[in-house]
């Protein structure tokens, strides 16, 4: 086995999943509060138009990454408005915001289409991208990467580990007990759903700007889905979301590889098949046969993969809370 080839696709794998990261901590921010965002797919598009269109505008990455992020908590701010303060369905809202960012990102786009333009720079981290095997796959990249890595431990510590976090899951899981708590449940949903709104501007962000250089028509169309789909494999959980995030870019990867393979089958079909596996995967660790199974496992080792094939969103997601 050629290990250096092997080296350089686990690095690719780890670079290309940053955008999916951002997509998928920022909706599990979201969701653990209790709010249900399923503009993703357009917030994302939207967010890779706007990030890249005022970053050739403007010659500035900073301002480009800024508006992304904006664009993104803009979009997730209608949609918290209407689910708590005008009572809507999140999952209505959602769909219809999915659709309109699409179409608003086709039209607005439209000038900047196939243009070149500002790209993240590498970033290799003196000394520590010369160790073995780890240099290349950690310290070898840019900063969406390296801020990719980051937020994975900074979203479980903060979800698990703090007080504001208690308060989250508090307000995502039982909103009247937080509420007689004295924590203020509107407030918590807007902060995070904001949060987390801008999180999937920065994926969008990441790939016009990293990923998949430039802009195009529907340039991530698709990827949103997949994140929603991965937050819940991930059982709103950060690390298990990223892990779903990097099963899906190896997927991506290995379609690519088999493309040499078997150049007879139409290359629609290796473009579709990650979207297809990651579908069946979140099938069968969804399945509770499946964990019963598990479960029959003897000492530790059954235990701990039952939990992590143990899916259970807030039990106050996307319900409307009237106390306040």
């Amino acid at each position: 086995m050629d290990w250096d080839f092997l080296i350089r696709m686990l690095a690719s794998i780890l670079a290309d999943s940053s955008p999916l990261v951002f997509a998928c901590i920022g909706e599990t921010v979201t969701e653990k509060a209790g709010v249900i965002n399923l503009s993703l797919d357009g917030s994302i598009l939207l967010s890779a138009m706007t990030g890249f269109a005022v970053g050739y505008g403007s010659g500035s990455l900073v301002l480009g990454l800024l508006s992304a992020m904006g664009v993104g908590a803009l979009v997730a701010l209608i949609v918290v408005v209407a689910g708590i303060e005008l009572r809507q369905d999140q999952v209505a809202v959602g769909f219809i915001l999915t659709l309109m960012a699409t179409d608003l990102s086709s039209f607005l786009g439209n000038p900047f289409v196939r243009k070149p333009g500002p790209e993240m720079p590498h970033l290799a981290i003196p000394l520590l991208k010369d160790i073995p095997v780890l240099g290349p796959l950690f310290f070898n990249h840019n900063l969406f990467t390296y801020g990719s890595f980051v937020l994975i431990l900074l979203a479980w510590f903060w979800i698990f580990k703090t007080g504001p976090g208690l308060a989250m899951r508090g307000v995502g899981e039982r909103p009247e007990a937080a509420f007689a708590r004295g924590i203020s449940v509107r407030g918590v949903r807007y902060l995070y759903t904001l949060i987390g709104g801008s999180l999937v501007g920065l994926a969008g962000a990441n790939f016009s700007l990293s990923v998949k250089l430039g802009w195009s028509y529907q340039h991530t169309l698709g990827i949103g889905w997949i994140a929603l789909a991965i937050v819940i494999f991930g059982g709103w959980n950060p690390f298990k979301a990223a892990l779903g995030t990097y099963l899906f870019g190896g997927l991506q990867s290995l379609g690519i590889l088999f493309q040499g393979v078997l150049p007879s089958l139409p290359i629609q079909v290796f473009q579709v098949a990650p979207f297809v596996f990651m579908i069946v995967v979140l099938a069968l660790v969804s399945n509770q046969r499946l964990e019963r199974v598990v479960e029959l496992l003897p000492g530790p080792i059954g235990r701990s993969l039952a939990g992590f094939l143990r899916l259970a969103p807030p039990s106050g997601l996307g319900k409307p809370f009237e106390r306040e």
